[in-house]
């Protein structure tokens, strides 16, 4: 409950009760399976531990924005 408040609800001003349920409804999805977590070595809590890396050029990276583009997260293009 603190998480929410603090990393998503009080960088906002409600609107109601349906501006709220967006909110948290997609906090809660960006949290549960994008977000990364320290107990778990900052890795997503629905996803397998990741194989070696390999560089990427600039145009191959997306920027994807959640929670009104309250948090961005950059993943690679899709080929």
């Amino acid at each position: 409950m603190e998480t929410i408040k603090l990393e998503c609800l009080n960088k906002f001003i409600v609107f109601g009760k349906k501006h709220l349920d967006y909110l948290t409804v997609e906090f809660t999805s960006y949290y549960n399976t994008k977000r990364s977590h320290m107990e778990r070595d900052h890795l997503p809590p629905i996803r397998e531990e990741p194989g070696e890396v390999t560089t990427i050029s600039i145009d191959q990276i997306e920027v994807r924005k959640y929670v009104g583009g309250l948090i961005k997260s950059f993943e690679r293009k899709v080929a």
